[in-house]
């Protein structure tokens, strides 16, 4: 069964200087319910511009985005979103942060408590629930977005980047993190990312994009059991596989 569908998606932006800009173009794949799909390219390949569009905070110029068989016409409860930069409200607590999606849909007090707690003790923030997003770890204050984000039970998670600002170190702890999550869920995962690397540790597909305008250059099932060991054989055939349709599409 599908999840996400997406149908020859072209996207226009008018620049400062009032240039049109072909962000994508023709972009089109599937992602499969409750697997995980990586996006990578190079800078300018449209990735987060195809991001936002699913997301529904851009309308797509062409073509068509479908959720669960729905078309996406604006943001919606199905979809949680992860940013790489600061996201979670400064003013409030790990706890109310996870918790403000439930709230805002009118939950009970003591039921979005229940709810939010079951999710910050599947992060590993148990003991941090008073704690103010300033005073977290960059790893731990990606955590506590993931928990909001899954708190209101949507159907597919949106990552963008959310490990890139991160030491090499605590990358690679949160992505072993993130598969032992979504190991526990339901939920469907896109995730876009510049390193190869993280999409091959991470994913069930690759989606390689072209540099501007963005088009699909291969689409990859990754077929490697987990947990996945960064230097066994057949994960660096997956790299090497990833990398030489980057390079192709560099050299054209």
């Amino acid at each position: 069964m599908l999840d996400i569908t997406i149908d020859n998606v072209g996207k226009t932006w008018i620049a400062e200087d009032g240039r049109r800009v072909r962000a994508l173009d023709g972009v089109s794949f599937e992602v499969a319910a409750g697997s995980f799909c990586c996006i990578v390219g190079p800078s300018g390949s449209g990735k987060s511009t195809l991001f936002d569009v699913i997301a529904g905070l851009a309308p797509a110029d062409d073509g068509r985005i479908l959720l669960g068989g729905k078309p996406v016409e604006g943001p919606g409860a199905d979809r949680g979103v992860v940013f790489q930069g600061a996201s979670l409200f400064p003013w409030r607590t790990v706890q109310g942060n996870v918790e403000f999606g439930l709230q805002a849909q009118g939950m009970p007090r003591a039921k979005r408590r229940t709810i939010s707690q079951s999710f910050i003790d599947l992060v590993g923030l148990s003991g941090f629930e008073n704690a103010l997003p300033s005073t977290l770890s960059g790893g731990m204050y990606q955590r506590a977005s993931v928990a909001r984000s899954l708190a209101t039970s949507p159907r597919v998670l949106l990552m963008d980047e959310p490990f890139g600002a991160l030491d090499a170190q605590s990358r690679e702890m949160m992505q072993a993190e993130l598969i032992r999550i979504w190991g526990s869920q339901n939920t469907t995962i896109l995730f876009i990312t510049h390193s190869v690397q993280e999409a091959v540790f991470l994913s069930d597909k690759i989606i390689v994009m072209s540099s501007r305008p963005g088009r699909v250059m291969a689409d990859i099932d990754v077929d490697l059991p987990r947990p996945r060991d960064r230097t066994d054989a057949d994960f660096g055939a997956v790299m090497r596989e990833v990398y030489e349709h980057r390079t192709s599409n560099e050299a054209a």
